[in-house]
């Protein structure tokens, strides 16, 4: 089981890779769409680069969660997540900061949960 600073330092070779940035762009705390560039097609190459890394395969949906913001999920009201959304968020997403996203829960701001640190602790949890 690779420690958590090896599994950093592939996730940050990862990223450099696929956005184009470089080493000290990626910080623990950089969003990968706000301080990093990425786009939502981009998740899906980072996620195959990943499975490549580290020899595991994620299915669809695992680390980047599809469709729970939409309007017709239930679990969104006027453009912010209900307390049954960020439930389902705590559960699809146990890799991220769900506590900092719930104090201010807008559908917009979900982009802020994927960081590079959430992508370490679902790597951390997935070799575990």
């Amino acid at each position: 089981m690779p420690t958590r600073d090896e599994i950093f330092d592939s996730v940050r070779e990862t990223l450099v890779d696929a956005l184009g940035l470089d080493d000290d762009e990626v910080v623990p705390e950089a969003t990968l769409m706000g301080d990093l560039g990425a786009e939502s097609i981009d998740f899906l190459d980072i996620a195959f680069r990943l499975e490549k890394a580290f020899d595991i395969k994620i299915p669809r949906g695992e680390l980047f969660p599809e469709n729970i913001a939409s309007s017709d999920s239930g679990f969104v009201k006027d453009g912010q997540f209900t307390e049954a959304g960020i439930a389902e968020l705590r559960t699809k997403m146990p890799h991220a900061d769900i506590d900092s996203f719930a104090d201010d829960p807008k559908v917009e701001n979900m982009q802020d949960l994927f960081t590079v640190d959430m992508l370490v602790n679902f790597l951390e949890a997935r070799l575990a």
